[in-house]
């Protein structure tokens, strides 16, 4: 029997399962993952940034908890953190939801760093639809660099990893807490038991069976497309994301030395609401990916003239969850729920890696019986 099992090998449940044996003391953890890699699904598929909170204007808290979790994110991952580039963020002239005064105020009340660009790195832009540029502090995190982490730490912490098996299911198991049914990669099934059960299966957070009846948190997928880039050399050290109305970016994709170019209107190939019985994965394999890629291009360049001289390399594409009550301000608060009717089950999503330390602060004032007792 287990003390844990935690159900996703991204970046939050590696995390999990390092902080319950490391921190929490708990002996026998159990790590899942369907794919056959670590932090190779959503945890690889993103834009790679470490927010400082400026991406999120019509969101305070936020914008506020991301400007507050970056100093601890590049502190603890500093060999995975990439600074060696200028981060810009610029106003659109028209139909922005924010103007570059409101900008600059919200980022001085969140506390983060901003300053009016260089002429030399305004004139990357057309000024006739930008109304201003400014330089902030932002950076981007490689991802294999932290897989690399997450293996060391999980072997050096004694956590058991099974790669390429799923979880199907988690039940009540009467006397033994929690059953949970695994299917490994050659169809073989089995049944493991454990005091708890950390849900972090992301996409696939409500697709198991038995007694798990999904989180009270309404869900939305998405397929995105995240287009990789070979930029020109005026964009080479650059990162720059036009907002809030028109609204990309083009940053630095530190594990393949290339930018990603993404943007509002193009990478969200479709959506359709969380169901159950409907595993966001098959419909990603199922999805013909074609790229927009040109559209993106097309409608960037307007802006960012150097990007028509940027050369498409590849487009990874990912299911991005989101929680249905933020689709309004763009806030990308943790989800974090303990299933009363399932006692020793918890649901975690996180839209953002900083958010890590928001989860940690959560289970920080969790008692957990360990194998010591109680922790």
């Amino acid at each position: 029997m287990f003390d844990a099992v935690v159900i996703g090998g991204g970046f939050y449940g590696a995390a999990i399962a390092i902080y319950l044996s490391q921190q929490r003391e708990m002996k026998r953890v159990l790590l899942v993952e369907r794919d056959r890699h670590l932090l190779s699904r959503a945890s690889y598929t993103n834009q790679a940034r470490v927010h400082n909170g400026y991406h999120y204007p019509r969101s305070f808290t936020t914008a506020y908890r991301s400007r507050i979790n970056l100093p601890k994110f590049v502190q603890q991952w500093s060999y995975a953190v990439s600074k060696d580039f200028e981060k810009l963020y610029a106003i659109a002239r028209r139909n922005s939801k924010v103007t570059a005064r409101q900008f600059e105020r919200f980022c001085r009340e969140i506390g983060a760093r901003i300053e009016v660009a260089p002429k030399s790195l305004h004139e990357l832009f057309d000024n006739k639809l930008i109304e201003e540029v400014f330089l902030v502090e932002e950076y981007a995190f490689d991802t294999t660099r932290l897989a690399g982490w997450a293996e060391r730490e999980l072997d050096s912490s004694g956590v058991r990893t099974i790669l390429g098996t799923k979880a199907l299911g988690v039940s009540r198991d009467v006397g033994c807490g929690l059953a949970v049914e695994l299917e490994h990669g050659n169809g073989l099934r089995e049944v493991v038991r454990s005091r708890y059960v950390f849900n972090c299966a992301y996409a696939g957070l409500n697709q198991l069976a038995g007694d798990f009846h999904g989180t009270q948190m309404g869900l939305k997928h998405e397929i995105t497309e995240m287009a990789l880039m070979q930029v020109p050399s005026s964009l080479k050290n650059i990162g720059v994301t036009v907002m809030d109305g028109p609204f990309f970016s083009i940053m630095p994709f530190p594990a393949r030395d290339l930018h990603t170019l993404s943007h509002v209107r193009y990478t969200p190939h479709f959506s359709w609401p969380d169901e159950p019985g409907v595993d966001p994965y098959d419909r990603l394999r199922d999805y013909l990916q074609e790229t927009r890629v040109d559209r993106m291009v097309r409608d960037v360049q307007r802006y960012l003239p150097a990007v028509a001289q940027a050369q498409y390399v590849e487009s990874l594409f990912e299911v991005k969850t989101v929680l249905v009550k933020n689709e309004g301000d763009d806030g990308r608060p943790i989800l974090f729920e303990k299933h009363a009717d399932i006692p020793g089950c918890f649901s975690i999503l996180g839209g953002k890696i900083d958010n890590i330390f928001d989860v940690l602060e959560k289970l920080e004032i969790e008692e957990f019986a360990s194998a010591r007792g109680n922790s």
